[in-house]
């Protein structure tokens, strides 16, 4: 068993209008220090699978069709195997 976290942010070269609400936000509680903010999403997926070659498989065929407009959104990955319990 894996737990894999999934993080999906626009591409640098894409407008954020939600990032942009929210430093405008932060700004005007008086922390004009923050420069930037970019939104995105997150996901934890569990996968069974036998190694990890193959979870990386299932993961970034998931993102490209599901998760991520890979157009405008770029995504990462991490991936921990999951101690079994008996």
């Amino acid at each position: 068993m894996y737990n894999v976290k999934v993080y999906v942010t626009y591409k640098e070269s894409i407008l954020d209008p939600q990032g942009e609400a929210v430093r405008g936000a932060v700004h005007r509680m008086g922390y004009d220090e923050i420069d930037a903010i970019r939104m995105g999403k997150y996901f934890e997926i569990k996968v069974q699978e036998r190694d990890e070659r193959s979870v990386e498989d299932v993961i970034e065929t998931v993102c490209d069709k599901l998760l991520a407009n890979v157009v405008m959104e770029t995504y990462r990955y991490e991936i921990e195997k999951v101690k079994e319990t008996v």
